[in-house]
């Protein structure tokens, strides 16, 4: 008596689509890879492109309209006295709100690295991711009252005898003013807060990379604690400073919304491409500003680069 043979289940449509994936693995990928591909490239830089290709134009000073005509007279536009302005003044704000994040980052990044343990770790991440999780526009308003000259800043600072000390601050030329919500001082103020979370987690990160033996070996070495941090902890942490920093500086530079609503409305990169392309209607200046911090985080991240700060992301 022969046994009679083995019934197959029949293969359904997912089952050779499997079989297919698994015989050609470079179709997955291609399918896989390929809407992302398409999305950077068709849409992101895509609008790149024709930003670059905008900024070649230039537009007639009398009909306002955009002559499609190659041209750097735009770019030359760049260099009058107050379009230079808004460049130099984005850039030394950008390079202060940096330098400012990365002083206040760095104990906190050292004492999350070294110190905080277990549940303490976990809070420190709560505390620094907290913030970014409410709205942007909320808190920028919030700090808009709170600087505010009836705000708690100046309230805070009348009560403990500190005003006088306000007031002349605010007396200074060129970071001054009436408040500190509308002073160069408040714009950097809620810049350094807005943006200080993402120098934070970066130094950190860098800084639980530091072997604690090499800092055994200093101080066996006879290394003071102020030897040991400027020969051992700050030259193994720099590549997170800097790997922060990319991050405050460029978001510093193509911010609008914090100028717009804090301090004195004085134009940065950001705010004079929203404007020029908005109310003005100058769209070949708008795209020449917006090329300028391309140009520059191009230099800042190929010396990044070279520093090591990719390693700290």
């Amino acid at each position: 008596m022969t046994a009679s043979p083995a019934i197959l289940p029949e293969r359904g449509p997912g089952d050779r689509l499997t079989a297919l994936f698994w015989r050609r693995p470079r179709l997955l990928l291609a399918l896989l890879l390929g809407p992302p591909l398409i999305w950077l490239g068709v849409v992101y830089l895509g609008s790149l492109l024709a930003l670059l290709l905008q900024s070649f134009y230039s537009i007639d000073e009398f009909s306002g309209v955009v002559k499609e005509e190659f041209t750097l007279k735009t770019y030359a536009e760049l260099f009058r006295a107050q379009n230079l302005d808004i460049i130099l003044r984005t850039l030394l704000m950008s390079a202060a709100v940096t330098l400012g994040c990365a002083i206040i980052a760095f104990p906190i990044a050292y004492y999350a690295a070294r110190f905080a343990k277990g549940r303490w770790k976990a809070v420190f991440y709560l505390g620094v991711m907290l913030p970014l999780w409410s709205s942007y526009l909320v808190k920028v308003y919030a700090w808009k009252l709170i600087l505010a000259k009836e705000g708690i800043v100046t309230w805070v600072a009348e009560h403990i005898g500190a005003g006088v000390i306000l007031n002349a601050v605010l007396a200074l030329p060129g970071i001054g003013g009436n408040s500190l919500s509308t002073a160069p001082l408040g714009t950097f103020l809620v810049f350094v807060y807005v943006w200080l979370p993402y120098m934070i987690l970066p130094m950190q990160a860098a800084l639980e990379r530091v072997p604690t033996t090499m800092l055994e070996a200093s101080a066996d070495l006879g290394a003071s604690r102020s030897q040991t941090f400027r020969t051992v902890i700050l030259p193994l942490a720099l590549p997170g400073v800097v790997a922060g920093s990319i991050f405050t500086f460029s978001l510093t530079m193509g911010d609008y919304i914090i100028p717009q609503i804090i301090g004195t409305s004085a134009r940065f990169i950001g705010l004079a491409v929203y404007q020029f392309q908005g109310t003005a209607g100058n769209l070949p200046l708008a795209a020449a500003f917006a090329v300028v911090p391309i140009v520059i985080m191009l230099v800042y991240l190929a010396i990044a680069k070279r520093m090591g700060a990719f390693d700290a992301l």
